[in-house]
Parts: C-alpha cells; structure tokens; sequence
C-alpha cells in the first residue's frame, strides 16, 4: 500500500526489453538509504518488486499485463518517474490509501496557469470515469490529488505549487498518458452490490444511485 504522497523524483537509466516483458533500471538517491530485494516500490503510481539495486540503481520488471494497463512502455532513457516506498503503519497518511494497481490510463487535453495553480484536464474512458466523483480522490502517476470537476468525458485537477514542484505532473504535456487509479473504496462498493444483486440480470447489475440508496449507502 502507499499514500500517494512522493518521495523522491527518480530518472530512468536503462530499459531492457525480454520477450513481451521489460525490465527499468531506475537512478534516485533518497529512497535508496534502506532498500531490500523484494521492496514494493509505486514508479509513477505502478507497484513494482525491487528485483536487483546497487548504491544508486535499482531494477524493476514490468510484465505483460502492466504494460498494457500503464503508461510506463512510453517511459525512455532519461525520463523522470514519480518514486514512492511501501507505506508503513506508523506513518502518517497524508494522500489516500493507494494500491499501486493502476485501473487505466487518461490522456491530458488541457493545461493552464490559474493564480499559482496548475490545472490539467484529463480525458478518460467510461470505466475509469464511474470511479471518479467531483472532491473525491485519485491517484494520478501516483500521486495523490483531489478531484475539482467532472464531466461525461474528463475530469480536472489542480496543482499546487508544492505538489508541482515535488513531482514531475507539472512537466507534463498536452497528449501525454497518464496512470489513473481510481479510489479503491468506490470498487469494493460496487464489487459487494454486485454480489448482492447475483439473481438480478446483466443488465441490471450496475451502480447506480437507486442501487445504493437501496443497500443504504446514502
């Protein structure tokens, strides 16, 4: 599990390619002071095992299935991820609870100064969006972020300047992929009411306000 709070901004130093598989060889500094083989590290909000490390370099393998949910194959030599540790229990959760599971990836369309904020509008399929409520959470290439506003296409975030300068969002480009995961309350929910409602039709198994008010979620 992690917060969605960043640690450290990393730099990727080698990619390797094997068979439908990859392996990152990724350059930080911060986090490496108490680093194990088998360490859960979020690379820009993607759970990956800390396979190999040396002083300075830790390696990564990325396998089929999250390469095709994440945006980390467009990574390149030279490119700079989002790093953050395991949360352990004792510290403060200052994000969300975030699982390093990514649900999908949005494309930013929109980018604009606003006062010392930073906005990006974020473009994303119909199972992506269902997750997304307006002041709800999110975690955006693994960083913890409040959502402004949503519509039937996209939703909006805004950037502080803390969080602008501590992760590499504010250098992002209109086109640009992102990793979304969506709060994972809202899954479980629906996963349960799912269950719940196993003798209705397909087509009636769906979230829905009237299904919630029925299970007395609101």
């Amino acid at each position: 599990m992690f917060t969605g709070i960043i640690e450290e901004i990393g730099v990727i130093d080698s990619i390797k390619s094997q068979n439908a598989s990859i392996r990152l060889g990724i350059e930080c500094r911060g986090i490496m002071g108490d680093i194990s083989l088998g360490d859960s590290i979020a690379v820009n909000g993607v759970c990956l095992t800390v396979a190999t490390y040396s002083s300075r370099i830790f390696m990564a393998d990325i396998m089929p299935e999250t390469i095709r949910k994440t945006s980390l194959e467009d990574l390149k030599i030279g490119s700079m991820v989002n790093l953050e540790r395991a949360l352990r229990l004792s510290d403060r959760l200052g994000g969300h609870i975030v699982s390093g599971h990514i649900d999908g990836t949005g494309t930013i369309f929109k980018k604009s100064e606003e006062g010392n904020a930073i906005w990006l509008g974020i473009c994303a399929k119909p199972e992506i969006l269902k997750y997304i409520i307006p002041k709800g959470s999110v975690a955006l290439d693994g960083v913890s972020l409040t959502v402004a506003h949503i519509d039937d296409e996209s939703f909006g975030i805004s950037l502080v300047p803390h969080t602008a300068k501590s992760t590499t969002l504010s250098s992002k480009n209109i086109g640009e992929k992102i990793n979304i995961e969506c709060d994972m309350l809202g899954k479980y929910i629906e996963r349960l009411l799912l269950f719940e409602n196993t003798k209705k039709s397909a087509a009636e198994k769906t979230l829905t306000m009237d299904t919630l008010k029925e299970s007395g979620f609101i």
